[in-house]
């Protein structure tokens, strides 16, 4: 009888094994992209919407799971459940999306301004993930398709809350008008983590339409800092946000413990 002997299985493009292989008892860790609930995102897709389809409330008020806040404006923003109807996130096999449609600002920019979206996770669902989040080797990848009716550059973060806080901010890269882009972030472990294994808030991503003064300056995209309220992303232009009306839209987000994205993982109704 033959035997193969090896310590991991890789693909020839590939950054990380498939299958790592330990020495010693012969057990195996497999990098599985079909496993279930891989997504740790609930609604990504955005198809549940109890409360309401459209809003001016600041908070969670129209699809489930993710929250538009916004503070200082002139005129209210609307949240909406809104609707793909073409692009690359309908070829992709989205619907529905957060639709935030800006008001008007006639008092421009300022440092206590802001149009937020956020989505918070339990403690325990980081924690029992499967993610060594505390090993650099480890990974999240997060992807999202967005589109923004006017073409500029936005801003957002990923926050751990239990022991040290620490954000991960990251940005979208330039967007052209009126078009779904699909954004990837693969994001590392790091020694500074805490997730409690309980049902109190752990982690949260946010995405910003627009961003005062008041919460940013310079900061080092791609990389875990310590949380400072004062300075979370660089310093956004207002250009998305003086423009009355402008519109931005949001699906596909997706949070798997993987080094690299893999296809949305759709869910029925139902689940």
């Amino acid at each position: 009888m033959s035997e193969l002997k090896v310590n991991s299985i890789k693909g020839v493009s590939a950054s990380s094994a498939a299958i790592s292989i330990n020495n010693t008892d012969g057990t195996c860790t497999a990098n599985l992209t079909n496993r279930t609930n891989k997504n740790l995102v609930i609604n990504g897709d955005f198809r549940i919407a109890q409360r309401a389809t459209s809003s001016t409330t600041s908070g969670i008020a129209t699809v489930d799971r993710f929250g538009m806040y916004h503070t200082g404006v002139d005129e209210a923003p609307t949240q909406a459940q809104g609707s793909v109807t073409s692009g690359g996130a309908y070829d992709s096999g989205f619907r529905n999306c957060l639709k935030v449609t800006n008001g008007n600002q006639t008092s421009g920019g300022g440092s206590a301004k802001y149009i937020w979206i956020q989505s918070l996770f339990e403690a325990q669902d980081i924690a029992n993930s499967g993610w060594n989040y505390t090993s650099t080797s480890s990974f999240i990848t997060v992807q999202f398709w967005v589109k923004s009716s006017v073409a500029q550059n936005f801003y957002g973060y990923v926050r751990t809350v239990d022991g040290s806080n620490y954000l991960y901010p990251f940005e979208t890269g330039s967007l052209s008008a009126n078009t779904w882009t699909k954004v990837t972030k693969t994001i590392p472990g790091n020694s500074n983590l805490t997730f409690d294994n309980d049902t109190g808030h752990g982690f949260q991503i946010n995405i910003f339409p627009y961003l005062g003064t008041g919460y940013t300056g310079s900061i080092s995209l791609n990389t875990w800092s310590a949380y400072n309220s004062s300075v979370r992303v660089p310093d956004y232009t207002a250009t998305w946000y003086t423009t009355d009306d402008a519109t931005f839209e949001l699906t596909g987000v997706q949070i798997e413990v993987s080094d690299h994205a893999t296809s949305f993982q759709f869910r029925s109704y139902a689940e």
